[in-house]
């Protein structure tokens, strides 16, 4: 098969950064409403938004690295997109209670506006028959956002969570049609740069966990146990950031980069996404409470809570790394298998059980990985 067409890589802009930083707003928000609604109705609303942000994030970062930023038009969008995405993200909080219409509108908008420009502009033909292969995806799910938004809470999240699987389901299996795909092997793409933006994505999503061991910690500094708790949860951080920064980035841009099909490899990436950023507002949201509750006897949902997000954050990975570079995969697996025996028994433990077995968990495969770097 001949060899796919190259496009010139480029580094991230300071517009795609920009870019970026509206959604720290939105993992703040999807950790607050985590956790003042913790139950499981809560945790679907959580879900639910997450998908919703999370696909907004991946179209217009995908559609950027497709059709160059450096087109004055692209920028444009870039910053519609950014702009919608501020409301978008802001809504979160009330959009299952009084305000759903804030975070709906915006949401469509952010995906339907770019996606018609990109079906009218893009460079080959099979990107804008992608695109409106993409429409088409938008337009069958946006009936359930429209019509969770107009009814009352009680009925709005099965609305939305219909639209936001018909959302999901287009984003993981690349938006098809019956008969109709897209061939991705020979389209233009810079796979190096939309691996840097997953991979500085991935660095805000840690920066804004770090802020809540921050701000949590400012406000019960005074109390002994509580900053040995923290301290733990950022060595827990530190391990999940040298689990993939230790060895894996050079691995995945070299698979995706010297593969016939990069945009496989990278759309694989960003399917991985939705599991990352579920593993960090949930461990997030778990280690808030666990330093507000520090002295209770157990730490009931927040330690499993603790638990579990690192656990979903390996499992993806793990997922990516057994499917891509087939190397790395299985000290992620491991991990996250000894994490689910934690978290099994975290409820029942004090917060200072919990966080130590995570630590000591964690340190594991993070030793292991940066060790295999070395060598």
């Amino acid at each position: 098969m001949p060899a796919p067409t190259a496009r010139a890589h480029r580094d991230v802009s300071p517009l795609e950064l920009f870019f970026d930083l509206v959604f720290v707003l939105a993992i703040g928000q999807l950790t607050h409403h985590l956790i003042e609604h913790l139950t499981w109705r809560g945790a679907g609303e959580t879900l639910i938004a997450l998908v919703a942000v999370c696909g907004v994030w991946a179209f217009t970062s995908f559609e950027v690295t497709l059709l160059d930023i450096e087109r004055t038009a692209t920028r444009a969008i870039t910053l519609l997109v950014m702009g919608l995405g501020l409301f978008m993200n802001a809504g979160i909080e009330h959009a299952f209670d009084t305000g759903p219409w804030l975070f709906v509108v915006p949401m469509l908008l952010a995906l339907a506006g770019p996606g018609a420009h990109a079906a009218a502009t893009s460079p080959a033909p099979e990107l804008r028959r992608h695109f409106v292969r993409v429409l088409i995806w938008i337009g069958a799910s946006a009936p359930f956002w429209v019509a969770g938004a107009a009814s009352g809470p009680g009925a709005r999240i099965w609305w939305w969570a219909g639209g936001a699987l018909i959302d999901l389901l287009g984003t993981w299996t690349a938006h098809p049609m019956p008969g109709r795909t897209t061939r991705t092997e020979r389209l233009p793409f810079d796979a190096k740069h939309m691996l840097e933006r997953l991979r500085l994505f991935l660095i805000i999503l840690l920066g804004e966990t770090v802020l809540t061991l921050g701000r949590v910690l400012a406000d019960h500094a005074q109390d002994a146990l509580t900053p040995l708790l923290a301290l733990g949860g950022f060595v827990a951080l530190v391990c999940l950031w040298a689990i993939y920064f230790g060895r894996s980035e050079q691995e995945v841009v070299s698979h995706a980069t010297g593969s016939a099909d990069p945009i496989r490899s990278v759309h694989l990436g960003i399917n991985v996404v939705y599991g990352v950023v579920a593993g960090l507002v949930v461990f997030a949201a778990g280690m808030e409470l666990v330093l507000v509750q520090a002295h209770h006897p157990a730490a009931g949902i927040a330690g499993v809570l603790v638990a579990v997000g690192p656990l979903v954050y390996l499992a993806a990975q793990a997922v990516y790394f057994r499917a891509e570079p087939g190397t790395g995969w299985l000290p992620r697996a491991l991990g996250a298998a000894a994490l689910g025996i934690v978290a099994a028994a975290a409820y029942w433990l004090p917060a200072y059980g919990v966080v130590t077995l995570l630590v000591v968990v964690l340190v594991v495969p993070a030793a292991h990985l940066v060790r295999a770097r070395a060598r």
